[in-house]
This record gives structure tokens, sequence and C-alpha cells, in this order.
């Protein structure tokens, strides 16, 4: 078979494949679980750029305690991290984190939002960080 024929019968073949009788036979796509969702992270350094102590995890937890989950009663998940980053001076910091995630319905992102900064805020004032990095996703939750 010549090239121009192979084509030929691999266009035939893939035209014949998206019939509407073959499209009638494709499983259909699973449905969506849940409700439309945003998932935040908020990823919470330990080191402090002016050399202070760690933030320990006691330090940390009374953090989430009083300033998170007031914000965020509902819940919230807290996991143990390693990361790392360029700070501002160009010098790549390694250190302990912790990554916190937060679930809140979709429609209720606009009145989230400040009490998510006002977290961030509080945290880079109290343990004299840089920065707290934030991820905002939209997802489906169903509980």
């Amino acid at each position: 078979m010549t090239p121009s024929a192979r084509i030929a019968a691999a266009v035939a073949t893939v035209t014949l494949a998206a019939t509407p009788a073959a499209l009638a036979d494709a499983p259909a796509p699973a449905p969506a679980h849940g409700a439309p969702y945003v998932e935040t992270r908020l990823l919470f350094g330990t080191e402090r750029p002016d050399g202070g102590p760690p933030v320990t995890e006691k330090q940390f937890l009374a953090f989430v305690d009083r300033q998170i989950t007031p914000r965020f009663p509902a819940g919230l998940t807290i996991q143990d991290g390693r990361g790392q980053w360029r700070d501002r001076n160009g010098t790549i910091e390694r250190e302990r984190s912790y990554e916190v995630t937060l679930l809140y319905p979709a429609p209720e992102a606009e009145s989230r939002n400040p009490r998510i900064e006002r977290i961030r805020t509080a945290y880079e004032r109290r343990f004299a960080q840089e920065s707290v990095a934030r991820a905002d996703t939209p997802t489906r939750v169903d509980f």
C-alpha cells in the first residue's frame, strides 16, 4: 500500500469511528459528585528570616486555634511538610512547613477572601514571615 493509500485508509477508519452511531455506543462520562467548592491551600513556613527560633508545633497549633478555626469552624486539614523557596535576598531557604487546606462553597468565595487574607497577615506579623503562600482551586465536594 502506498503512503497516500495508508493515509486515506486511516482517515476513513477515524471518520467511521466518529459517526453518530459509534458515539452513541461510547460510555457516558461519570456524573459529577458534590457541589461546587473552592479549595484553598495555605503554606506556612517555620524558619524566621530575622534569625529567630523556628515556629514550634505548639506555637503553630495555638495559631490555628486562635486565628484559623474561628474563621473556618466547619473544619480544615493540616499537613506537615518540608519546603523550599527563594527569599527576597535570593537565598534558597529549606524549612519545615505546614499546609492548611480549607474547603468552602464556591458562592462564598468572595466573603471568605478577607478571612483568608487576615490569616495570612496575622501569621506573617506574628512570626516575622515574608509571606504565606496561597493556592485556590475550584473543585467539587461531597461530604
